[in-house]
């Protein structure tokens, strides 16, 4: 066993604290890894709150995990120790069934096994994440971080990153597409960067016209306010994709309207009912299509790193000392942040 200390949640009313643990000891195919960065998550509140009524207590949050390999499984091959890697949301899966099999673990048949709260499939404890010093995964999920890359802004690559990644690849965006992404927060603006960068026109839907600067410097070809019905009226059957990562409940009818027939709206975002209701005479007569898309896979966050490093894309972030992480969560409820906080587990006191 590996002693180690992280910030947790002891229940969802009680602030992060400080809280020594022990990691398991290496099983064959696993590595141990000493933790450099975290990025945070506004999962990672929902979570550690029990928004989503699933949260198990204690609870440590943490899936943009970037570190060091510092040991190896007696089996394991891919990594050795020194190898700069990351951690993403899943730690593990069923490895078998027809999702797994296309590399898509995070549909996993079983249900996946998340990085932190949910139980090991061999000794049934459930998982604690990357706000600590150390942990310890399946090398098989697992990815390598390209040579060069800057560490810190690489870790929400492997939420924000892959989210935004997983749907563009699948829907096959690319030159000569129209894409719109709604909203720009952590999601949003890594989507603006990768579908311009796979060479998309890239506009951004916001509810603020303030934004119209600061989304261009992120590679937004257009900005369009949502709330100004002449705008949105003047965009109706332009977009082949809408990137909707907007996290609470919106109308998606006028959304609909802007997309071409045969567009297809996207949510990575939203994870409610939708309210209000579709206007299905919006997807019948143009046969428009809403689509959802979780996280990604291990080869789709390898490829995205890659993507990334290739082209020098990055998050933007502000660093985060970990003993000012709930004073943090309170400024990402309030949009105070640009837009990923990343610890530096360099601050974590033992």
């Amino acid at each position: 066993m590996y002693k180690a200390i992280g910030y947790a949640a002891q229940s969802a009313t009680s602030p992060l604290a400080p809280m020594h643990f022990e990691r398991r000891a290496p099983r064959a195919d696993d590595v141990v890894i000493d933790i450099l960065y975290c990025g945070v998550c506004h999962s990672d509140i929902h979570q550690a709150r029990n928004e989503w009524g699933i949260a198990v207590f204690p609870l440590m949050p943490g899936h943009e995990i970037i570190g060091r390999v510092s040991a190896v499984g007696s089996n394991a091959g891919k990594y050795q120790p020194g190898d700069l890697v990351g951690v993403g949301c899943m730690v593990d899966s069923c490895r078998s069934c027809e999702a797994c099999r296309a590399n898509l673990e995070q549909y996993c048949l079983e249900g996946p096994t998340m990085t932190y709260t949910t139980p090991d499939r061999i000794d049934g404890s459930y998982t604690l994440g990357g706000y600590s010093d150390r942990i310890v995964v399946s090398e098989d999920f697992v990815v390598r971080i390209p040579d060069g890359m800057d560490l810190p802004s690489a870790a929400p690559i492997l939420c924000a990153g892959i989210t935004t990644w997983s749907p563009l690849r699948h829907h096959g965006v690319g030159p000569g597409h129209k894409v719109g992404v709604l909203g720009m927060g952590g999601l949003g603006h890594m989507g603006i960067k990768l579908a311009k960068a796979l060479g998309a026109e890239v506009t951004l839907f916001t509810r603020s016209a303030s934004k119209a600067e600061e989304a261009r410097a992120q590679g937004a070809d257009h900005v369009i306010v949502s709330t100004d019905s002449q705008q949105m009226a003047a965009a109706a059957d332009r977009f082949d994709f809408l990137l909707d990562t907007i996290p609470v409940q919106h109308d998606l009818n006028p959304y609909l309207r802007t997309l071409k027939f045969n567009g297809v709206h996207i949510l990575v975002g939203l994870i409610e009912p939708i309210e209000p209701a579709l206007d299905a005479t919006e997807l019948v007569l143009k046969r428009r299509v809403v689509a959802g898309s979780l996280i990604g896979g291990i080869a789709e966050t390898q490829e995205v790193l890659d993507f990334c490093a290739e082209r020098d894309i990055r998050c933007d972030i502000e660093m985060l000392d970990i003993r000012n992480i709930n004073q943090a969560y309170e400024r990402m409820i309030a949009g105070d942040v640009k837009y990923r906080f990343v610890i530096d587990m360099a601050t974590l006191q033992r």
